[in-house]
């Protein structure tokens, strides 16, 4: 049985200032909880319906599919959910490799489905603006599907991050050049920007390479592409250009 002051703890974690003071988060789902169990992450606390099959050893607490109900952030709950402790962000790594960097990204799902897509692709960093999504948001959490406990995400300063690097810095930009004619390297960060505004004006500044994912309608077409889409697009043309 969850208690109600259980249920409370556990709704407040939604709001970025409670998970900010208890440093904990939601997630749910077996595929998500368990992928979590399996990196390593401890729940604070784990309630399950009698048929919760766990795929690692686990002691939870059994409640009723209507006890999930009352408190779970999805829809449809799933099975399971768990608070967890957020993980000490480790000292920010210079960036290698092929990494992504996210300017003002603001919808939990965007950001969410771009860390499921920089695992896919064995993209193991995102660097994200101050003001991109929290990561921790339980919308951002169950959109991963899990990817969130293989990709390391970092909040910095893009200014200096970029000012600093060696990499070639690219972006998708509508006065770049035809993504599928320009030379990708292997190692490089690819910035992504708002939703609405794109990249901000200070890192376009500091974007040596701009990219285009051209249109292949004629005429009228759409305005523009999901942020989320262009960056799946984006990283599987470096992916195919430069193979793993």
């Amino acid at each position: 049985m969850i208690s109600k002051n259980q249920i409370k703890y556990i709704k407040q974690l939604e709001l970025k200032k409670h998970r900010n003071s208890e440093q904990c988060f939601v997630a749910e789902g077996p595929k998500v909880v368990g992928d979590l169990l399996r990196h390593g992450y401890q729940p604070k606390m784990i309630f399950a319906t009698p048929d919760y099959e766990p795929t690692v050893p686990l002691n939870y607490e059994v409640i009723t599919a209507d006890e999930l109900q009352k408190v779970s952030f999805l829809q449809h709950p799933q099975q399971v959910i768990a608070v967890f402790p957020i993980p000490q962000q480790s000292s920010e790594t210079k960036p290698k490799g092929l990494c992504l960097a996210l300017d003002g990204v603001q919808d939990p799902g965007n950001l969410g489905t771009i860390i499921r897509i920089a695992d896919w692709f064995g993209i193991g960093t995102i660097y994200c603006s101050p003001d991109t999504a929290n990561v921790w948001n339980p919308k951002v959490v169950q959109a991963t599907m899990g990817s969130i406990a293989r990709v390391n995400i970092f909040y910095t300063d893009l200014v200096a991050l970029l000012s600093q690097t060696t990499l070639p810095v690219y972006g998708t930009l509508l006065d770049g050049k035809n993504l599928y004619q320009q030379e990708l390297s292997a190692e490089g960060i690819i910035v992504m920007g708002n939703e609405g505004n794109g990249i901000s004006q200070p890192v376009r500044a500091l974007v040596n390479h701009r990219l285009f994912i051209p249109s292949y309608q004629e005429g009228e077409t759409a305005e523009s592409l999901n942020v989320a889409v262009a960056t799946a697009i984006t990283c599987a043309e470096f992916r195919r250009r430069n193979a793993l």
